[in-house]
């Protein structure tokens, strides 16, 4: 089976190392000779180029049983054009495509649990043009698998700086719902996808277990042997935090993955994020 896995990053890595494993082809396409190597290092082919350059699309793209789309979208506008690139690029789609999107598209749902059947209502741009993707890969291959995916955490993706340096989160009060996977199941998840026929095409890759942010922030704090983050109410983030961080913020929600349990069966390595975080922290704390 040959896979085509388009942004091969960490989650990228983590599905090309299981395919190489089970001996099968990878490709991964970087955009960097320095993700290259770590495509390599895996076992898997490397393919470099930019994805917001039609000048720098190969000739020929590589022929695929699996699509693996795990690329963000561009940073402007409100339509995937990386999207539409690698769609003209192979033609006829494969049997298989799993497409990592965003549990954003659904916007703000305050306190209600949400389920796949909700409809999506993106708020910001760049959910809307994850929406975007998400159907342009469903029209052009039916069977698409959307894993519509919150804050992904794991060995490099945790907020230790940010700790250390006591950047405060707003308190109880006011603060949203917030879900979360650990990487290695996302990477699980995704790979299981590509080789299974699943009975829907939208699935929340999520633990299941939605919590308030500054209880995350409190649990790392305390394995770190760190304070707990300051608090400040909705007002004064409203004045110190970035544009970027308070889009996140304005929304909340909480996830289910019933779906995702109840068609797959999947396992969680990591169902409660502490556990998730204790395995996470020997390659932060070294930093």
């Amino acid at each position: 089976m040959d896979n085509l896995i388009v942004g091969c990053g960490d989650t990228g890595i983590r599905v090309a190392a299981r395919a190489v494993a089970a001996g099968e082809r990878v490709t991964g396409v970087v955009r960097t000779a320095a993700s290259a190597q770590c495509v390599r290092a895996v076992g898997a082919q490397a393919l470099v180029c930019d994805l917001d350059d039609a000048n720098d699309s190969p000739a020929q793209w590589p022929s695929c049983d699996r699509l693996f789309y795990f690329a963000p979208p561009p940073r402007q506008g409100e339509c995937d054009t990386r999207v539409q690139r690698v769609v003209a690029g192979l033609g006829r789609p494969p049997a298989h495509v799993v497409y990592i999107s965003t549990s954003g598209v659904y916007g703000d749902c305050g306190e209600a649990w949400v389920d796949e059947q909700r409809p999506p209502a993106p708020v910001t741009a760049r959910a809307k043009r994850r929406l975007d993707a998400e159907q342009q890969l469903q029209a052009w291959q039916r069977a698409t698998v959307i894993l519509r995916t919150p804050g992904i955490y794991g060995p490099g993706r945790l907020p230790i700086q940010r700790l250390r340096a006591a950047t405060p989160v707003v308190n109880e009060a006011e603060s949203g719902w917030t879900n979360r996977i650990h990487i290695d199941d996302l990477a699980a998840i995704a790979w299981q996808a590509g080789q299974q026929h699943w009975p829907h095409t939208i699935y929340h890759a999520c633990d299941g277990q939605p919590t308030r942010m500054h209880v995350f922030y409190d649990a790392l704090a305390a394995l770190l042997d760190l304070p707990s983050p300051p608090r400040v109410d909705w007002a004064t983030a409203q004045r110190q935090f970035s544009a970027m961080r308070l889009s996140f913020l304005r929304e909340s929600r909480r996830l289910s993955n019933a779906r995702l349990c109840h068609d797959f069966g999947y396992r969680f390595v990591f169902s409660d994020f502490r556990t998730g975080l204790a395995a996470s922290l020997p390659a932060e704390s070294s930093r």
